[in-house]
């Protein structure tokens, strides 16, 4: 029997025993089934491939050659920078974990990728076209960022503050030293002896967070010693020092200006509130340019340290997480893109041009030799995967809204897309997909099933929604049924749905009759029911907070809980297959 629970975009396969595959020779479907990347390599379980991208949430340039680097889910983006209005792309890194920051080094042309779970991978972009992977240390806790400084990789570990790996020898890291910071280790800066490292926590245990700036000698990078260290109000989580300041990042409390002309006695000398939530600086000249998170780039005039203010602003469509400056532009990683900031006058940025990514992927349905992602804001993602090493994306559709779940039936794709309803994607071509239909269902369309002339939408507190669909091109609805809670999730068996209904747990409906159905039967499970699959006499539900639920529907009047299996994080999707 095959538990799929959870989703992140990785391809593995199972030797022998109990286990998994994820793309399996003659199934038919596969719902939401992703594997969680870390912590699988062991036993009989094999990494095979990949195709990782997803949002974007770290960019650096190759300021000589014009290459911008963008961090994008499990992997790299390379893209031509030329011209800014019209980004190309030129190449790709698939790494072992999410990236989450990037270090570049113009001088060795080499990419330092801190990628959570993946550790800290280094990689040689000389080609940029065909990068080579050189090393990778792997790091028990999770990297959140990196700064290279010499033979020396800094590496601010979430859980065990910094990490100083000796890089020499590409090919084979290795920790020399480590100090251990209070709280959660967030950013990294490196000038002359010292190591700025910013970190977050509730250090004074009184449900409040704060931040805090720890200045370390790293002159002997077997043994980093602490020089001081300055309180910030919120959590900070980004740094850049130029000159005697450091540049903070707070959180809600903005940008803070920190004086560090003496290590062992660093205090705070000015600060700027910025519109939202500040996560990551740049400081080019006299301006810091912040990523305010949904409120998107800010702009600050630092020339007199003790009282900045801000310029201008710049709202970017998405999450404004990480900044890179050179020249007259901003690169923002904003999460669904790559943004090109015109910032030559600072009072007016201005949008230069951007490069949209892939989101994160929510569901999925393997068909013969493709993969057909349900991609949130990106819509339909068409996946080839012919060569599981090695999966290429094919083509991808834009839905209206955020698509949640898909399933193919013949050369149609129905995407359950939010509060769009059900869109249907001629997918004959699957290199030229193409809305051909589409019903817009009351509330949030998460879930869809397809059973003959029929989509079953799982439309949260809509209910289930049953959808004629035999002529595609005007779908419209044959009947519904009002759940007790948020319907998630839904499998049709014989004459049943099964739907997944938040914290209305499992229940069953009668379907014989589209236009008139009822419920006939529910389990109220313990947590908060997210999906559901039915073999046999059994529907196994993927109860979020708590466990898989394997319930008894022989009698779908009278169902009841017969085993589960607590699960070690969140349960969001289920998959059957074999025993």
């Amino acid at each position: 029997m095959i538990w799929l629970i959870f989703v992140t975009p990785y391809i593995w396969e199972v030797s022998g025993g109990r286990g998994f595959r994820f793309v399996e020779e003659n199934t038919s479907w596969v719902k939401r089934s992703f594997v969680s990347l870390s912590g699988f390599d062991s036993l009989n379980v094999t990494f095979v491939g990949n195709w990782p991208f997803g949002p974007s949430y770290a960019v650096t340039v190759d300021t000589t050659r014009n290459l911008i680097f963008l961090g994008s889910g499990g992997g790299v983006y390379v893209l031509d920078g030329d011209n800014p209005e019209s980004l190309l792309y030129v190449g790709e890194m698939r790494t072992r974990g999410v990236v989450s920051a990037l270090f570049y080094d113009e001088n060795t042309e080499r990419l330092y990728i801190a990628d959570g779970p993946g550790g800290l991978e280094i990689w040689d972009v000389s080609n940029p076209a065909a990068p080579q992977k050189m090393g990778r240390y792997f790091i028990q806790g999770y990297p959140n960022n990196v700064f290279v400084s010499g033979n020396y990789a800094y590496v601010t570990d979430a859980y065990s503050g910094l990490r100083i790996i000796d890089i020499s020898n590409p090919s084979s890291p290795y920790e020399v030293g480590y100090y251990h910071t209070p709280g959660y280790a967030m950013d990294v800066f490196i000038w002359g002896n010292y190591a700025c490292v910013v970190v977050g926590d509730d250090f004074d245990n009184d449900g409040v967070y704060e931040g805090r700036v720890y200045i370390i000698n790293v002159s002997t990078p077997s043994s980093p010693q602490e020089e001081g260290y300055c309180d910030t109000p919120n959590w900070a989580y980004g740094v850049f020092v130029s000159g005697n300041y450091a540049y903070v990042a707070d959180g809600s409390s903005g940008l803070r200006i920190i004086d560090i002309s003496t290590p062992s006695s660093p205090y705070e000398v000015g600060y700027c509130d910025t519109l939202v939530w500040a996560l990551g600086v740049y400081v080019s000249g006299n301006y810091a340019f912040v990523v305010d998170y949904f409120g998107g780039l800010s702009v600050i005039d630092i020339s007199e340290p003790s009282s900045p203010f801000m310029v201008g602003d710049f709202d970017t469509p998405g999450y404004a997480l990480d900044v890179f400056v050179f020249g007259n532009y901003a690169f923002v990683a904003d999460y669904h893109s790559l943004r090109v900031i015109d910032i030559s006058t600072p009072s007016s940025p201005y949008e230069a041009g951007y490069y949209n990514t892939p989101d994160c992927a929510w569901g999925v349905f393997v068909f013969g030799n493709y993969a057909y992602v349900a991609d949130r804001k990106a819509g339909l993602m068409i996946i080839d995967i012919s060569d599981p090493s090695s999966p290429q994306k094919v083509s991808c559709c834009d839905t209206p809204d955020n698509a949640y779940d898909v399933v193919v039936s013949g050369t149609y794709a129905y995407i359950a897309d939010g509060n769009s309803g059900i869109r249907i994607i001629d997918i004959s071509d699957p290199s030229s997909p193409a809305e051909v239909g589409y019903y817009d269902t009351p509330d949030m369309a998460y879930g869809v099933f397809v059973s003959g002339d029929y989509a079953y939408v799982a439309d949260s507190w809509g209910g289930l929604r049953i959808i004629d669909i035999s002529d595609v091109s005007s779908p419209s609805e044959s009947g519904y049924y009002n759940t007790l809670g948020s319907a998630e999730g839904v499998f049709v068996s014989g004459n049943y749905a099964y739907v997944a209904d938040g914290w209305g747990g499992l229940r069953i409906i009668d379907i014989s009759d589209p236009s008139s159905p009822y419920e006939v039967g529910y389990y109220d499970s313990l947590g908060y029911a997210y999906d559901v699959f039915v073999s046999g006499n059994y529907a196994y539900v993927a109860d979020r907070d708590s466990e898989l639920s394997v319930i008894d529907i022989t009698d779908p009047s009278f169902p009841y809980q017969t085993g589960f299996c607590n699960t070690p994080g969140s349960a969001y999707a289920v998959f059957v297959s074999d025993n």
